[in-house]
């Protein structure tokens, strides 16, 4: 499973959910008819999407067993899903940006800065939302503070100095 969004509130009064996308593309989500939600570690159900649109940077999506606003707020908070296998294959070099949460950031002087705990887009770049022993930082995701993203060993590398955080 790759996590694609998380459920970010309810949305209006009929049971709509308001989703925020962890991927590149705000629609990327709009194309799977079928979603597994849960928590990450589990459990997981699949769930159909009987409706789901685009509301700027989140997605408005209709799902079965939600008629009202508060069956719709017992859903915030829990992860969207789809089979790894459903996706496009990424080159080599590339990953999706769900490959990168729960990564460790590592700066230039091996000193592990936290954990992704999510990817901002701010339509200049995007934004590591990194969360550490000493809170939240965001470093953003471009060539200059990011050296390296090395999926295989589930680790990315920074130039960006731990006294940053304080």
């Amino acid at each position: 499973m790759v996590i694609m969004g998380r459920v970010a509130s309810a949305h209006g009064i009929r049971g709509w959910v308001k989703v925020q996308p962890y991927t590149e593309y705000v629609d990327s989500l709009l194309g799977y008819r079928t979603w597994w939600i849960g928590q990450e570690r589990g459990p997981w159900r699949e769930v159909e999407v009987l409706q789901c649109e685009s509301h700027l940077k989140t997605l408005a999506a209709r799902l079965p067993d939600c008629p009202d606003r508060t069956s719709a707020e017992k859903l915030k908070g829990l992860l969207i899903a789809v089979p790894r296998s459903s996706l496009p294959e990424q080159p080599e070099d590339e990953y999706y940006w769900s490959d990168l949460i729960g990564l460790p950031v590592i700066n230039g002087a091996g000193i592990n800065l936290g954990n992704v705990e999510q990817l901002l887009e701010t339509g200049a770049n995007q934004v590591l939302m990194v969360k550490g022993e000493n809170g939240q930082i965001l470093i953003p995701f471009v060539a200059s503070a990011i050296k390296q993203v090395d999926t295989q060993n589930k680790r990315i590398e920074v130039d960006w100095a731990a006294d940053y955080l304080t």
